[in-house]
């Protein structure tokens, strides 16, 4: 009868790159809906750690680790994989936020849909945003970025090699603050436009008061949103380009500040 032997260190090894990978894949937008099976992106992981077993290199010796450096190896691993999904998570959350803004200001906040991803209810804009960031992630090839990052990780990174410093921390408080940035600059221009509409209304109400402004000014805000959307979708779009383009330096310089001692 046929065996198949395979050596404990290398086991360890493609353990190793598979929790990493897997950490990345159950935690990056896209992947880390509910819709999507855990058996698919186990076996998504399963077979990103194949293909990268010829790059990485990763001799461990396990007979020289014990348990307390075995626990920790794979718990690092897995640290690292979510902190490189997190920090592309903070950019579509931005987004979102964004749209919970913007939907607000129009007087769409009660006109919620489900989000897939978190399996909670949020304004319609918001997921219109959020689909349409995710949309122009996959028309610009951004997400290949993963896989650049986790090889990347790995050359400079190697397993048993992570290290939680001061750096990294401030850099993630970095990323986590510039979710609020993002979310601003996504939003400014609609909401500049509605506080313009909303001191206006004001001015009719002053001016005419036996108008019913509120009757008036829900569906005239709606509009001159959505409006406004269309004017500023292509601006928007570029936006997003230009946001997912040069955040993989933002990812790789994350990756070293894991590394520095």
């Amino acid at each position: 009868m046929a065996t198949l032997n395979i050596p404990l260190d290398a086991f360890y090894g493609v353990l190793l790159i598979f929790l990493r990978v897997a950490a990345i894949v159950f935690n990056t937008p896209i992947f880390d809906t509910p819709t999507i099976p855990i058996v698919f992106k186990a076996g998504l992981a399963f077979a990103v750690s194949i293909l990268l077993l010829p790059v990485v290199d990763t001799v461990v010796y396990v007979a020289d680790l014990s348990l307390v450096a075995f626990v920790i190896g794979i718990c690092s691993e897995i640290a690292i994989g979510i902190a490189i999904g997190l920090s592309i998570k903070l950019l579509f959350t931005g987004i979102q936020l964004a749209g919970q803004v913007v939907g607000l200001q129009m007087g769409l906040a009660m006109a919620n849909v489900m989000d897939p991803t978190s399996s909670v209810q949020i304004p319609i804009i918001a997921q219109f945003y959020n689909l349409t960031a995710m949309l122009v992630f996959l028309a610009v090839n951004a997400h290949h970025m993963f896989f650049r990052a986790i090889v990347d990780s790995y050359r400079v990174l190697p397993p048993m090699a992570m290290q939680i410093n001061s750096q990294m921390v401030e850099l993630m408080m970095k990323l986590a603050a510039n979710m609020f940035v993002i979310g601003i600059k996504v939003g400014a221009p609609l909401i500049a436009v509605m506080l313009l509409v909303s001191v206006g209304l004001g001015l009719v109400a002053r001016t005419v008061p036996q108008m019913n402004i509120f009757i008036v000014g829900m569906p005239l805000k709606i509009l001159i949103g959505l409006v406004f959307m269309i004017i500023v979708a292509p601006y928007l779009t570029l936006f997003f380009i230009d946001l997912f383009s040069t955040y993989q330096g933002t990812l790789l310089n994350l990756i070293r500040m894991m590394a520095v001692r």
